[in-house]
């Protein structure tokens, strides 16, 4: 994905204020050498942020008629209105280094034995890996194919195919779960008592 931005000369909060009244976004580039302080259109960048691949993928930015690598590293986002306050770049190479967490994509459950003939539904447990890799081999997703589920196993992290050159970091847990089957609930009857029916007859006082 491509996008656009442009050398920001002001600094200071004042400056990011007036940049976000106009429209614009302030933000930074991370690099090796000097940062460099750049503004984007507010728009442009919004929209972006709404595509999964904005988040998880190697952007090519234009600056100056220039086109990097760069990778979103952080961005804020205003307490309650639909507003980008500020975004972090890290312009990176082939030969960069990055630890990432890339979403993962789930196919294949409604064909798995768990689903189908146990009807049983699936818990995602995790939804995006943290991952080491260089920036030349970072996916924009890893796929967990679900097709070979049963009841009673859950698919794990060394169970994934990852793409070459990709590790996974696990924080210590030496093979999380990924997916699990879940039992269908139990339908539970409800017993309701029946009214007392009334014949049209008063009982005589005594």
């Amino acid at each position: 994905m491509k996008f656009t931005a442009f050398d920001r000369k002001l600094q200071g909060t004042g400056a990011s204020r007036r940049l976000r009244v106009a429209g614009r976004v302030p933000g930074i580039v991370f690099a090796a050498g000097e940062p460099a302080m750049i503004e984007m259109d507010h728009n442009a960048l919004f929209h972006a942020l709404k595509k999964e691949a904005f988040h998880s993928t190697i952007l090519e930015m234009e600056l100056n008629g220039a086109v990097s690598q760069v990778l979103l590293r952080d961005f804020q986002m205003h307490p309650y209105k639909p507003q980008v306050l500020h975004a972090d770049f890290q312009r990176v190479d082939d030969t960069t280094k990055i630890t990432k967490k890339v979403p993962l994509h789930f196919v294949g459950e409604e064909t798995s034995t768990a689903v189908k003939i146990d009807s049983c539904t699936v818990n995602h447990v995790i939804t995006e890996l943290l991952i080491t890799c260089l920036a030349k081999q970072l996916p924009e997703f890893i796929e967990v194919n679900l097709a070979g589920l049963t009841k009673g196993h859950s698919v794990h992290v060394n169970d994934l195919t990852l793409p070459a050159g990709i590790k996974v970091v696990t924080h210590g847990k030496p093979n999380p779960v990924v997916a699990t089957p879940v039992d269908p609930a139990a339908e539970e009857i409800i017993v309701v008592a029946a009214a007392p029916v009334d014949d049209g007859k008063k009982k005589k006082k005594k």
